[in-house]
């Protein structure tokens, strides 16, 4: 059983395709237009889709991926194993969603926090009654770079660079020490404000650039750059 997993995301939309239980690859897409989409369906025949959607995407899509497939597109109606007793559910994000799901599923009964890197930073705590508590959001890093171009009259817009030193000797090398090292004080301090009130939690860092952000963190993670693929998954399986 063939699942295509669509995840559109504010800066780059992506693919995931699992046969039944096991994630086989992970691939960028140049756009959401419909003949993209069929290209895919005809290259991997999914019986199952789920879309996980942040953009205002081309909608003609989700009534192809229907009609093709048994199709979910991901909301604050789908059915989920997790509950949200706080807030608003209808304003959680797909993303969040589901990176909510994939702690349940894959580290049952235990309390979690799941770090998203990507546009944003979010941080997501799922306790052990898999009840959805909430947590915070902040700039991610390319955000971070382009408001430092934005709101300055000369500081440069600085690509990502993970060689860099921890005392810049020009500006681009301070940027970059000021932005990763500042990005990963800031979760290491968010994780210790976390054991503060909740002691014993496994912490799960996600994203493009987990695997680089977890060499400067002092507190133990598990990256997982595809957990969100992973917990779309768990949800397309939960709704079909």
């Amino acid at each position: 059983m063939t699942t295509l997993c669509l995840d559109f995301g504010n800066t780059r939309l992506k693919y995931a395709v699992f046969d039944d239980d096991k994630m086989q690859e992970v691939q960028v897409l140049e756009n959401d237009g419909k003949e993209l989409i069929l290209d895919l369906l005809s290259k991997y025949k999914p019986d199952k889709s789920i879309l996980s959607s942040v953009i205002n995407h081309d909608p003609s899509i989700e009534a192809l991926l229907a009609d093709k497939t048994r199709f979910h597109k991901l909301s604050h109606l789908t059915k989920v194993p997790f509950t949200v007793p706080v807030g608003k559910p209808e304003t959680m994000g797909a993303d969040r969603i589901a990176l909510a799901a994939a702690a349940v599923k894959f580290f049952p009964g235990k309390n979690n926090l799941v770090i998203g890197l990507g546009t944003a930073i979010t941080y997501n705590f799922i306790n052990k009654y898999n009840q959805f508590l909430g947590g915070g959001i902040s700039p991610g890093m390319e955000l971070r770079f382009k408001s430092l171009n934005d709101y300055t009259a000369r500081l440069p817009l600085v690509k990502k660079d993970w060689v860099f030193p921890l005392v810049g000797y020009d500006t681009r090398t301070n940027i970059l020490s000021g932005v990763i090292v500042g990005m990963a004080k800031e979760i290491d301090g968010t994780i210790d404000a976390y054991l503060e009130k909740y002691r014993n939690f496994n912490v799960v860092l996600t994203g493009g650039d987990s695997s680089y952000f977890a060499l400067h963190l002092k507190n133990p993670i598990f990256a997982d750059p595809d957990f969100l693929y992973k917990g779309l998954y768990a949800i397309s399986e939960y709704n079909n």
